[in-house]
């Protein structure tokens, strides 16, 4: 386990990190019952569970409430401008590669003005962790719908319905084929530290997309998922090379006809487990395919489940890896260059 300073009884000693050396002795300035909280804690969690240090750990954000998030980590951080979260940590992965960073936005920093960097970072598969917390609305300016908001949506912005199709963020990843997508949510705090771990452990740029209730200006839009009475007919949890079972005693799956998914009843004799749909990490087609089960539960019986866990995962090289790489190869091909001479170019003239 790595070692790092911490303070104990107001002195300084050597020793492994704990949760609690990775926050910070500011107030937390959340809204009481917020989601945020729940996933700062298991954040801080896991850096400790994995011998992570503070001086080797940077977390950056943009704007919005989650992007507050720098603040209360001891750590390295930073709180960079709208939308750029991106494109700041990746400059900073390229200064320093041996950097383990990690960039918190929302789904309106992240995919309103934020969106043409997600799309790029993630076919570029820089190594970062990005935790996208969804909590389906604009909360730190009060209420305002937001890219991933249903269609529909009332609030001070669409007084009479949002008419704007909402963003999915699974989808979107897996459409530039990024190398490690997942979902988990605020309300369960185990499987929410096994997506982080798991993301932490993968190379490349990992996605965990996490649902979080905002209780001030979009309560319950996720309770169906979280709620005891509802949650498990509603919530399908992936688990690489098992069946896709869910249900208060696991007695519904989804069976594939061709590539349409269904659900079906393994109580009323005409399916087994041997007969569902088995999750793969590695398909990237059928990953796609569980992106889109968004059914809405209040019109349709027997609608598709909601997805959480790894949706995909596969290797591939890392763009920092290639870069320092092709710069190493061509310094030994014409040597390095003067930045005089890249400066003056190729045509200059001189003026008497």
């Amino acid at each position: 386990m790595s070692i790092d300073t911490v303070n104990i009884n107001g002195g300084l000693a050597a020793g492994p990190l704990k949760a609690k050396d990775f926050a910070t002795s500011q107030d937390v300035r959340w809204c009481p019952g917020c989601g945020d909280y729940s996933i700062l804690k298991q954040v801080q969690s896991v850096l400790a569970d994995l011998g992570k240090t503070r001086h080797g750990t940077v977390f950056v954000s943009g704007i919005g409430c989650s992007s507050r998030f720098p603040y209360y980590m001891e750590t390295y951080g930073m709180h960079s401008i709208h939308g750029r979260a991106l494109a700041v940590a990746s400059g900073l992965k390229m200064a320093n590669p041996d950097l383990d960073i990690w960039v918190i936005t929302g789904d309106g920093d992240g995919l309103s003005i934020g969106g043409n960097h997600f799309l790029h970072l993630f076919r570029r598969n820089i190594n970062l962790n990005v935790l996208l917390f969804n909590n389906q609305i604009y909360g730190l300016t009060k209420g305002q719908y937001s890219p991933t908001s249903e269609e529909g949506k009332r609030t001070v912005s669409s007084p009479f319905g949002s008419i704007d199709h909402p963003i999915d963020p699974i989808a979107l990843a897996l459409g530039v084929e990024a190398s490690f997508v997942a979902r988990s949510m605020d309300r369960d705090p185990q499987h929410l530290k096994d997506m982080l771990t798991r993301a932490e452990a993968h190379r490349g740029s990992s996605l965990v997309e996490i649902y979080q209730n905002c209780n001030i200006f979009n309560d319950g839009a996720f309770f169906s998922f979280t709620d005891k009475e509802t949650k498990a007919n509603s919530v399908l949890f992936l688990t690489h090379g098992q069946p896709l079972v869910f249900g208060a005693e696991n007695e519904l799956g989804i069976h594939l006809d061709g590539f349409t998914p269904q659900v079906v009843n393994l109580n009323d004799g005409k399916y087994t487990k041997d007969d569902l749909w088995v999750h793969d990490e590695h398909d990237l087609i059928k990953a796609q395919i569980l992106s889109r089960f968004f059914d809405d539960r209040t019109k349709k019986e027997n609608a598709l489940p909601r997805p959480f866990g790894v949706f995909y995962q596969t290797e591939r090289p890392c763009y920092e890896d290639l870069l320092f790489e092709q710069i190493a190869t061509t310094t030994q091909q014409i040597g390095e260059g003067q930045l005089d001479n890249l400066l003056a170019g190729g045509n200059t003239w001189e003026i008497k």
